[in-house]
C-alpha cells in the first residue's frame, strides 16, 4: 500500500455530553477524503480511542469508512496493550473494508517492554494480522520510544509496511530511513500513481474484496494489460511501484525538515484542522521547490506548536471549527479551551485556512 502523502489524524465528534456524534464524524471524513490529503487516520491519538469502550470503537470505524471515498487510503487505529486485543482490532478494521492497521507500541509495563518483548509484540500482531501494519511510535503519550535499531530489525517483516514516527527527531528518521533503506517491496497504484485501495477495486469489479491482496493476485478478473506495466482490474488501470520501508512523521511543526530527512509524508494532527496547509508543505517538496517549503513550513509552524503540542486535543479541536470541521468537546478529563485560550487559537488560525 501506498502510504506517501498527508493523512490527517482525525478527531472524534462528542455530544456536549460525551456520546458519539456520527453525524458529525461523517461530515468530516466526508470532506477530508474530498480534499488532497492521502488517506485518513481514524482513532488515532488525536481520536481519543483510549477514551472509547470497544463498541463505541466500532461504530467509529464503521462511520467513518462509509463516509470515505473510494480512492483514499484509510487507516484504522488498532494497537492495544495485549497481542489479542490488538489482532481482534485489526481483523475488525479490514471486515469493514480499511486497508491499513496503525499498531501504537504497547507501554503500560513499561519496565518490562524489553527489546525481546516489543519484538514478539509486533512480529506476532503482524503474522496475524488480515492487515498491512504500520508501528506508531509516540514517546511524548506512552513514555516508551521505540529504539531505531528495532524498528530497523521489525522493518524486515513482510505485512510491516511503514512507521508513524511521531518523536519529532531529525537524526533518528535519518537513521532509521538509512537502516531500511535496503528494503525493496513492489505495490500496486493507479495509472496516475496514486495508491489503489480495497474500496477503489470493490468499486471497479463491482464486487467485494474479501482480505486484501496485491491488485496483481486478481488477474482472473483482469483485462488484457495494455502494456508489461499496466494491469486493467475491471475498470481501474493499475501499475506496479517500488516502495521501500515507508517512514511517515507525526510532527507538523518540522514537517518540511523531516521529509528531507527522508520521511515519505505524515499522520498529522494539525492536518486535521489544517489539512491543505499541510498538503500544500508536501507538494512544493514533492515538486522540489524547498523554497516555497520552507516558506508553507514556516506559515503554520507557531499554529503547529501551539494548538498541537501544547494545547493538544482541546486545541485541535477547536481549530477545527474554525476551518468548517466537526471539532466539539473532548471526553473528560480532558477539558476544553478557556476563552483566552480560543481566542488565541483563533489569532493563530486566522491565516491558515482548509
Amino acid at each position: 500500500m501506498l502510504l506517501h502523502g498527508i493523512h490527517p489524524a482525525i478527531a472524534t465528534p462528542f455530544y456536549s455530553d460525551g456520546r458519539l456524534y456520527l453525524k458529525k464524524l461523517e461530515h468530516n471524513v466526508d470532506r477530508y477524503t474530498r480534499g488532497p490529503v492521502t488517506g485518513v487516520v481514524v482513532l488515532g491519538s488525536t481520536g481519543e480511542a483510549v477514551m472509547l469502550n470497544s463498541q463505541e470503537q466500532h461504530q467509529v470505524l464503521s462511520t467513518a469508512i462509509a463516509a470515505a471515498a473510494p480512492e483514499k487510503v484509510m487507516v484504522a487505529g488498532c494497537g492495544h496493550e495485549s497481542v489479542r486485543e490488538t489482532v481482534e482490532m485489526c481483523e475488525t478494521a479490514a471486515s469493514l473494508g480499511y486497508d491499513v492497521a496503525m499498531v501504537r507500541t504497547p507501554h503500560y509495563y513499561r519496565a518490562q517492554m524489553t527489546p525481546l518483548a516489543m519484538l514478539t509484540y509486533f512480529r506476532t500482531v503482524a503474522d496475524r494480522s488480515p492487515l498491512p501494519i504500520v508501528m506508531y511510535s509516540f514517546p511524548q503519550c506512552t513514555g516508551y520510544d521505540l529504539p531505531v535499531e528495532l524498528i530497523a530489525e521489525l522493518a524486515n517483516h513482510s505485512n510491516i509496511i511503514g512507521i508513524k514516527e511521531s518523536s519529532g527527531d531529525l537524526a533518528k528518521v535519518e537513521r532509521m530511513v538509512q537502516l531500511t533503506r535496503h528494503i525493496k517491496r513492489e505495490t500496486r497504484v493507479t495509472h496516475e500513481f496514486q495508491p489503489v485501495t480495497r474500496r477503489m477495486i470493490e468499486k471497479a469489479t463491482a464486487a467485494p474484496v474479501g482480505d486484501f491482496v496485491a491488485a496483481g493476485a486478481l488477474a482472473a478478473t483482469a483485462a488484457k494489460p495494455s502494456s508489461a506495466a499496466v494491469q486493467v482490474i475491471g475498470t481501474l488501470r493499475t501499475r506496479p511501484k517500488e516502495v521501500g520501508f515507508q517512514v511517515l512523521v507525526g510532527s507538523g511543526n518540522k514537517l518540511h525538515a523531516l521529509l528531507k530527512s527522508g520521511a515519505v509524508g505524515g499522520v498529522l494532527a494539525f492536518a486535521a484542522c489544517a489539512p491543505t496547509a499541510c498538503y500544500e508543505i508536501y507538494a512544493a517538496f514533492r515538486d522540489n521547490d524547498h523554497a516555497l517549503a520552507a516558506e508553507k513550513q514556516v506559515r503554520v509552524e507557531q499554529a503547529c506548536i501551539r494548538v498541537v503540542s501544547e494545547l493538544g486535543i482541546p486545541g485541535v479541536k477547536y481549530a477545527s471549527e474554525l476551518n468548517g470541521f466537526a471539532g466539539g468537546v473532548p471526553r473528560l478529563p480532558l477539558l476544553p479551551l478557556t476563552a483566552t485560550q480560543r481566542r488565541e487559537v483563533e489569532e493563530l488560525m486566522a491565516d491558515i485556512k482548509s
